[in-house]
């Protein structure tokens, strides 16, 4: 197989490098690119078997090379540092992927996957994975004990914390529970329209029906949170400046 090694990193492009001559001989490295530009023209001129493709580039991702190399039909094997999203979003898709600093074992796992999986089988797992990438903003995954779960922001309606785990309700009736606390999540939920009005409770904004004076928040499905007195000030502001919008 001729691969072509997508990195930004030259310390990684050569330890990968240094390992397939331990693991594998049959693979004959054709190239090296380090942005996804290069990388899109170095893959429609050599036409590679296989690509080991970074997730983060500073002019783009490993999913904008693969939308701009369509054409091509050549196996992909991620490989990503530790960031969650990330990582999370290639498991759901079950790609193939490696984490950086890629581990001998771990390659001649991947290798010999990806050796026997059909290019259209992994075609359809890339897609998975595109499809969650590009709706980061308005998705959240959570990881359960025994699947990640990919929520609509646009659906979820509050989320509670308690003794370090936080339960998300959706407008469904579904219920999820992880092991970890409401901060971990306060950042992207903030940007997605939620406000935090207690200690224990984040709101979609989109879902609240009322907010009563006596300091607690009505939402359309009938359930009630709590405004802190201590954060009642900045929720009114975030609620009315929300409802002007």
């Amino acid at each position: 197989m001729n691969a072509l090694i997508v990195e930004d990193k030259a310390y990684i492009r050569k330890g990968l490098l240094n390992l397939l001559q331990l693991v594998d001989t049959d693979i004959q490295v054709i190239g090296e690119c380090e942005s996804v530009k290069d990388a899109v023209i170095v893959a429609n001129a050599c036409k590679p078997d296989l690509i080991f493709l970074d997730v983060n580039f500073t002019d783009g991702t490993g999913f904008d090379f693969l939308e701009q190399t369509e054409q091509l039909s050549v196996k992909v094997i991620f490989i990503t540092a530790y960031e969650e999203f990330a990582l999370q979003t290639l498991k759901i898709g079950a790609v193939d992927y490696l984490l950086k600093p890629v581990d001998i074992e771990e390659l001649q796992t991947a290798l010999r996957k990806v050796k026997i999986l059909p290019i259209f089988e992994q075609k359809q797992q890339i897609n998975r994975v595109k499809q969650v990438w590009n709706n980061e903003g308005s998705q959240l995954i959570l990881s359960l004990h025994d699947s990640f779960q990919v929520i609509d922001l646009n659906t979820l309606l509050f989320c509670e914390t308690d003794k370090g785990y936080t339960t998300f309700y959706c407008n469904d009736g579904k219920k999820y529970m992880v092991s970890k606390t409401l901060k971990e999540f306060e950042e992207q939920l903030s940007n997605a329209n939620f406000t935090r009005p207690h200690q224990s409770f984040m709101v979609n904004l989109k879902f609240i029906d009322k907010y009563d004076k006596s300091g607690q928040i009505h939402l359309k499905n009938g359930k009630k949170i709590p405004v802190s007195s201590r954060k009642k000030e900045s929720f009114l502001s975030t609620f009315l400046n929300w409802n002007k919008l």
